[in-house]
């Protein structure tokens, strides 16, 4: 039967920070097809919230996520090749497109282990905040396979192509300590606060501008993306920047900053 609640949403409204918890913790988080229709639309809901200013995806338990459900791909066994390329761009890869699309922050609370495309999830965020307990790994050379979820698109810009490829042949666990040093997460908490410290990193970016957080969002992976020249990238934040300056918030900035000079000189 379909379990309605794998996935939660819940949104603080005063601080504009939504919490999307990935709720099969009997499971380990492991995603089965149901899971990642409801992921999808939830998704959905935050793409069109303009409320939500930051967002926070987590796992129930002890892991973040222990990628897909080996029970529902030994399905996969009974498809044949474009069944299954099929099935991977008409669930599990609207998941990242829609990330994409997102214009707010989304930050990964990597609460306990992320394995394969559970990792991959994680690296689909923006930001990632570790429990310093956890242990990540990119293990689908284990069972045979390669990332089919764009974890071979993601890693190579977190932690460069070496290093990245040594991982993906490898499948070797990492913990907290080195995830930070080669780049792949932004912090480390302390056992059993990577939520709440994720939330609080979420609430800090979404007190900023609102459109300035998500231009500057836009503008940095357009800078990022393959053929981007520089040329191209001023042309983009020039728009971006005379729209930002007709925003009140910017205007309402200044003023304060003027009023607090005003004061100063006396």
């Amino acid at each position: 039967m379909a379990d309605p609640s794998s996935i939660l949403l819940d949104l603080d409204a005063a601080t504009g920070v939504a919490v999307l918890t990935l709720n099969r913790p009997e499971q380990f988080n492991a995603f089965d097809l149901n899971m990642v229709g409801l992921w999808r639309e939830a998704l959905g809901r935050v793409e069109r919230d303009s409320s939500i200013r930051a967002l926070v995806v987590t796992g129930a338990g002890k892991a973040f996520c222990a990628g897909g459900d080996m029970q529902e791909l030994e399905g996969f066994l009974t498809m044949d090749a474009f069944e299954r390329k099929a099935f991977l761009w008409e669930n599990v890869h609207q998941i990242p497109l829609l990330l994409e699309r997102i214009d707010c922050p989304v930050i990964a609370a990597i609460n306990g282990t992320a394995r394969g495309a559970g990792l991959d999830m994680a690296l689909m965020c923006d930001l990632r905040v570790m429990d310093e307990a956890a242990v990540v790994a990119e293990s689908y050379v284990h069972v045979g396979l390669m990332p089919g979820d764009g974890g071979a698109w993601f890693l190579p810009r977190l932690v460069g192509i070496p290093r990245a490829l040594e991982l993906l042949w490898t499948g070797d666990p990492i913990d907290a300590k080195t995830a930070r040093e080669i780049g792949l997460v932004n912090r480390v908490a302390a056992p059993g606060q990577a939520l709440a410290e994720a939330v609080a990193l979420a609430g800090r970016i979404a007190g900023q501008p609102t459109h300035a957080v998500r231009f500057t969002k836009r503008a940095v992976y357009q800078a990022a993306s393959a053929g981007q020249s520089l040329r191209a990238h001023l042309d983009a934040v020039s728009s971006h920047m005379a729209v930002l300056e007709d925003m009140p918030e910017f205007r309402a900035r200044v003023e304060a900053f003027r009023e607090k000079q005003r004061k100063s000189r006396g």
